[in-house]
């Protein structure tokens, strides 16, 4: 049987931004991404070296499409890789983050993308005032519990939010980044959710698809770009069209913007 005593080595660490994907930056910087990993429910264990990894295909992909904006993109190094309970410790490495941004590059926007574990840390740490959007693939979130509370949305008000969810995704549950979608719809209109058909929590079959719906999301917010048509309707429509809205193939290759 595990022991929550053992997350207590995660206590004496740093979370981290390290260096900017792509290498040092000479240009000026005009907004920032930051990637916040995949995680466990209850660790205290070191944070995952594949998880990071994971993170930086997205992040080599946002620096490419926004490198004319100035845009500078890091991936999060946590603690540690447990959620561990009430102590929410990856949403605050997230929030850490964002604080550090703002320190190391003065007042620009912030746009928080996470995976799974990271995702549901985006989303709780989308209040700080920096951060102009979140994007959450395949959010971990818990069941609903009549005895906890609900998981707050209330601080995404003023943020733009897209939730991107597999609809075979046996680790983390479509339904419930749904019925997240939908209350946090009712508190913020600029909410929309994506699924993407047969894919998986990696969401690793429609990649390419993926990639340009982050990079148009994430430059749309934080540049005020102007976005993809399908982005501006899943924005506009009411629940459920605009939190079930299907990611089509060849998104970012095809489409044509509004």
């Amino acid at each position: 049987m595990a022991h929550y005593a053992l997350v207590g080595p995660s206590e004496t660490r740093r979370p981290r931004l390290g260096r900017p994907v792509g290498g040092s930056r000479s240009a000026a910087v005009g907004g920032v991404a930051l990637l916040l990993p995949d995680g466990e429910p209850m660790s205290g264990r070191r944070a995952s070296a594949r998880a990071h990894a994971a993170m930086l295909p997205l992040g080599r992909g946002l620096v490419r499409a926004g490198r004319a904006d100035g845009l500078a993109a890091h991936v999060v190094r946590y603690r540690g890789r447990g959620w561990n309970g009430t102590d929410a410790e990856l949403a605050a490495d997230a929030s850490w983050a964002v604080a550090e941004a703002v320190r190391r590059y003065g007042d620009v926007p912030v746009c928080l993308v996470g995976h799974g574990m990271g995702a549901r840390a985006a989303l709780r740490a989308g209040g700080h005032p920096a951060v102009a959007a979140v994007l959450a693939l395949a959010p971990w979130l818990p069941e609903d519990d009549v005895a906890a509370e609900p998981e707050p949305v209330r601080q995404l008000v003023g943020r733009r939010v897209l939730i991107v969810h597999g609809t075979n995704d046996a680790r983390t549950d479509p339904e419930l980044s749904f019925r997240f979608a939908e209350r946090a719809k009712k508190a913020n209109r600029d909410t929309c959710r994506f699924e993407v058909h047969s894919d998986g929590h990696a969401l690793r079959q429609y990649a390419a698809e993926v990639q340009a719906l982050t990079a148009d999301f994430a430059l749309g917010a934080l540049f005020a770009r102007p976005v993809a048509r399908p982005v501006t309707d899943a924005l506009a429509a009411p629940p459920p069209l605009g939190l079930r809205m299907p990611l089509a193939a060849g998104f970012g290759g095809s489409y044509r913007r509004s």
